[in-house]
């Protein structure tokens, strides 16, 4: 039921779903399951308590579930999950959890880790997460869904970028990021809202309107932040994007929030429409 190349080496214990192929010198590990439908091109290498789900396709010289690069790891059983229909590119590196986390990497659906992408040990992305060429995410980083960051982008470790972002390439992120932000820079500053990925995936205009109003009171009006952020729910009480914006602030952070650039834009009313 499934294609196994003859120079594959799959080891005793491994499952190997309904329809998957297993292509020339591709090595997987005793405790690694390939749901149905997994494509494993050639030369790839899956290991440890690893789950590919549904679909994933996995290119050359990629290695999916691998010790995690932590000094404090001395092979505890952690583990690692890539969700349905994932695309994982030429010699991207997605190592599976450590003991300093939860012990699981987990990559969401239909996500794309483009080529030499770095997944460290327990980062979370959520579904839909683009990861552009030579992205190199720390440990424990946590990405929401539908988040863009762009090639040579490097984040810092237990940074969280929140659902809907967008990160320009080669920047260098310390902070987390709020939903629907743009970010970029070495060190990376808020320079806006995702107006186009907002545009693109059907906003309303009153939405973006409320988010822009809500972005800029936070970091362009003058005063002490915390005020910022309470004049923010006061302004805004039944508004749910502005309300996920408050709460990602508010949440426990190891990081900090991204501070502002210099030359911040929420974007003008006609960008908006």
């Amino acid at each position: 039921m499934a294609d196994i190349h003859p120079t594959a080496a799959v080891a005793p214990g491994a499952v190997i779903g309904e329809g998957c192929r297993v292509g020339p010198a591709c090595v997987v590990g005793p405790e690694v399951v390939l749901e149905a439908g997994v494509d494993l091109l050639s030369h790839v290498v899956v290991d440890g308590r690893t789950r590919l789900g549904a679909g994933v396709k996995v290119y050359p010289f990629a290695t999916i579930g691998m010790a995690p690069q932590d000094l404090k790891y001395k092979g505890e059983p952690t583990g690692c999950e890539i969700g349905a229909r994932t695309l994982v590119r030429e010699h991207a590196t997605i190592h599976r959890g450590s003991v300093g986390g939860d012990g699981m990497t987990r990559v969401g659906a239909d996500c794309m880790i483009m080529a030499v992408a770095h997944v460290a040990h327990d980062c979370v992305l959520d579904d839909r997460v683009i990861l552009a060429n030579n992205v190199m995410l720390g440990g424990h980083v946590r990405i929401g869904d539908t988040v863009f960051v762009g090639g040579g982008t490097a984040i810092h470790q237990f940074v969280r970028i929140g659902r809907q972002a967008v990160i320009g390439g080669m920047s260098g992120v310390e902070a987390d990021v709020i939903p629907y932000g743009s970010a970029m820079g070495n060190r990376a500053r808020m320079i806006g809202l995702n107006l186009i990925g907002l545009k693109r995936r059907g906003f309303t205009r009153p939405q973006i309107h409320a988010l822009r109003g809500a972005f800029r009171l936070l970091f362009k009006e003058p005063g002490v932040f915390s005020d910022r952020l309470a004049d923010a729910e006061a302004r805004w009480p039944d508004d749910a994007l502005v309300a996920e914006i408050v709460a990602f602030i508010k949440a426990e952070s190891r990081r900090g929030l991204c501070k502002a650039g210099r030359d911040l834009d929420a974007g003008d009313e006609d960008d908006a429409a």
